[in-house]
């Protein structure tokens, strides 16, 4: 048996949990869909350490007055 999506239950959790139209449901990437509805998959929130590590990779800068580029 192939897998796939379940339409019923993402159609009652998008027209009646969402209250979403049909016309924007069926406008909505499945993306969009999934964030609408709290996926509880996916990463974690950014804690200190991340945002550290992002900050010594992309370290702000200041551009020297005397530069054009």
């Amino acid at each position: 048996m192939k897998a796939g999506f379940d339409w019923p239950a993402l159609m009652r959790a998008g027209l009646y949990g969402l209250g979403l139209s049909p016309d924007t449901f069926w406008a909505l990437t499945p993306a969009e869909l999934q964030m609408m509805l709290g996926s509880k998959a996916g990463d974690g929130p950014m804690l200190s350490e991340g945002l550290a590590a992002l900050m010594a990779a992309y370290p702000d800068t200041i551009k020297d007055q005397d530069d054009d580029g």
